[in-house]
């Protein structure tokens, strides 16, 4: 079994920066690529970003395109969201998620094809 656990959510104004940091308990990031997800109150849960097991293939959600990058440091285990300009529309609960594959899987992530969940982040964006 694989834990992945959040961390780096918070309280933050509208234009201001957030990163999300994502460890998992063992290494399993030279065979999954890592992604991550979101879901604001009242919505289902959305794709926002995934990156491939060596870092060289990244997908984003059109809606933070350009404003947030998804890196991954191997050695360390651990997956990073960088988030600049946020706006009040990214307030949500923002998941980790682990999906075993090559190095095309991460323009396919999907919700349906997660191998492992975080528990979640809260990141909340204020006017």
């Amino acid at each position: 079994q694989v834990q992945l656990v959040e961390s780096g959510g918070g309280l933050v104004q509208a234009g201001g920066s957030l990163r999300l940091s994502c460890a998992a308990s063992r290494n399993i990031f030279s065979s999954y690529a890592m992604g991550w997800f979101r879901q604001a109150p009242g919505k289902e849960r959305e794709f926002v970003a995934a990156i491939s097991w060596s870092g060289g293939t990244t997908r984003y959600a059109d809606s933070v395109k350009d404003r947030f990058t998804i890196s991954r440091d191997n050695a360390e285990n651990t997956m990073y969201l960088q988030m600049n300009s946020l706006k009040p529309e990214d307030t949500a609960v923002y998941y980790c998620a682990a999906e075993h594959g090559g190095e095309y899987t991460a323009q396919y992530m999907g919700i349906t094809s997660i191998d492992y969940w975080g528990q979640g982040t809260q990141v909340t964006v204020y006017s």
